[in-house]
């Protein structure tokens, strides 16, 4: 919350000469810092809340976005999303005011469900995560937009989330589990933001592909960007059992994806290697963390993982089969 400005309200009479620019529609102010830069974050705590907001409070009416505290680049790489929840009006930024906008009604801050939730009953005309989804779609996806398929479409195509140069939550001998992917039978292209630079690009492969593996972690959040039948593999690390389940696991039905979960064990957790097998922090995290955020950090801040590729295969094969089932009921048209 340090990084989240506070917001005064004040009202003048109708053609005020306080106002530079008057508006004839209400404004929605929110601010876009907080943890903003964690593509998690920004979905669950900016995206989601903005779709609910505006279906809840502004469906079927116009309203103008007012962004507090928006980076530059955050505008550059959402440029396409926002103008799709403002696709009648300029985008306020009021790092850039230089008068003062004059609306004849605002609502400040967004609504919020709960992490990676939108409860239908909640809304006047109820909407769900796969509404969200498919309003992303339209964001990112025009008709005469190609989309990124396999060279061979008799393989399906498995998108690796990259986490290297990350601190934590490394799949250490990641070349080898894409090495194992391919032998049970997969294209596999391995995702890496600084490559796959714009958001549209990022849209386009994720949305052609038909499993998203990776680590508990941020690029997980793809899985809104997949098509309803594709699958999500999860390999969860030791401790973060809780995350897992409310980051990925939970939204996966409600977007119609089929979920695989693999969890570490602790001869795969760096964890096991520098404090011991047989350490409370291991064998027990939730002996060990007693509830406490600060003795949890360890288990997202701390840990990387080398994946058992002979147990692994197992899941593998089993999100071959549903990726087979999915290109069997759909043809390759993207849908």
């Amino acid at each position: 919350m340090s990084s989240v400005r506070e917001v005064t309200l004040t009202s003048a009479p109708p053609k005020s000469s306080q106002c530079g620019v008057t508006h004839n529609i209400p404004a929605l102010v929110f601010n876009a810092r907080g943890y903003n830069g964690n593509f998690y974050h920004e979905i669950n705590d900016i995206f989601i809340p903005l779709f609910i907001t505006i279906n809840s409070l502004f469906h079927d009416q116009d309203v103008i976005l007012v962004i507090v505290d928006g980076m530059t680049w955050w505008y550059q790489k959402y440029v396409d999303l926002l103008n799709a929840f403002s696709p009648n009006h300029k985008i306020i930024n009021t790092n850039n005011l230089t008068t003062a906008h004059c609306f004849p009604s605002a609502v400040v801050g967004l609504i919020k469900h709960g992490p990676v939730t939108i409860n239908p009953k909640l809304l006047p005309n109820p909407k769900t995560l796969l509404d969200f989804s498919t309003f992303l779609k339209n964001a990112y996806i025009k008709e005469d937009t190609p989309l990124l398929f396999p060279s061979n479409n008799s393989k399906p195509l498995l998108t690796l989330v990259d986490r290297k140069g990350s601190s934590s939550r490394v799949i250490l001998n990641q070349e080898e589990v894409v090495k194992l992917a391919k032998e049970v039978g997969f294209n596999v292209h391995v995702l890496d933001h600084s490559k796959d630079s714009t958001m549209a690009n990022v849209y386009r492969l994720v949305h052609s592909s038909h499993v998203l593996l990776g680590v508990h972690g941020a690029g997980l959040t793809n899985l809104f960007f997949l098509r309803q039948g594709s699958v999500v593999v999860q390999v969860v690390p030791i401790g973060l059992e809780w995350a897992s389940d409310t980051c990925y696991k939970n939204p996966s039905p409600f977007l119609g994806l089929e979920y695989v979960e693999y969890k570490v064990e602790a001869n795969e957790s760096s964890l096991s290697w520098d404090y011991g097998v047989d350490s409370l922090m291991v064998k027990d995290p939730k002996a060990y963390t007693e509830g406490k955020w600060e003795k949890s950090i360890v288990y997202l801040k701390n840990q990387n993982v080398k994946i058992d590729l002979v147990r692994f295969k197992k899941w593998l094969m089993k999100a071959y089969e549903k990726a087979k089932m999915f290109m069997n009921s759909t043809s390759q048209v993207a849908s």
